[in-house]
């Protein structure tokens, strides 16, 4: 009985030191498919990382650079404000030029507008086609 014992102990210890390293091997399997994997999700969160930052640097960008317009707005206003103020001094600083009047013909121009009868507009008459004379070199 002890061979036989021992013979099934044998066995058993093979058994489980063969089981213990396929466990290991396949530990040491995972670990490497784990440890990839967190290399991966690290280069990943460093990715956005640096996009967030890019994200952050563009949009403060931005923002400074709608408060420098909104400032510049109001020093454009103000220039806007003085040329005008100088175009209206320089204008008014100039002799004025008499604007054209209509020319006037007859005493028909001078009358007013209201006095003169409307006249309703006139049918066309049919003319009837006139005979051309003829040459002078043939009537002579």
């Amino acid at each position: 009985m002890k061979s036989a014992t021992k013979k099934l102990s044998t066995e058993i210890a093979e058994t489980l030191t063969g089981k213990i390293e396929a466990v290991s091997a396949g530990s040491k399997q995972i670990k490497k498919s784990i440890e990839k994997a967190a290399a991966k999700l690290a280069k990943k969160v460093a990715k956005f990382e640096k996009e967030n930052l890019k994200k952050k640097a563009k949009e403060a960008k931005n923002a400074n650079k709608k408060v420098k317009d909104k400032k510049e707005g109001k020093k454009s206003k103000a220039q806007k404000a003085e040329k005008v103020a100088a175009l209206v001094a320089a204008a008014s600083s100039k002799t004025s030029v008499a604007t054209p009047a209509k020319p006037t013909v007859g005493k028909e121009a001078s009358a007013p507008k209201a006095a003169a009868p409307k006249v309703a507009p006139a049918k066309p008459v049919a003319v009837p086609k006139a005979e051309t004379p003829a040459p002078a070199s043939e009537n002579a």
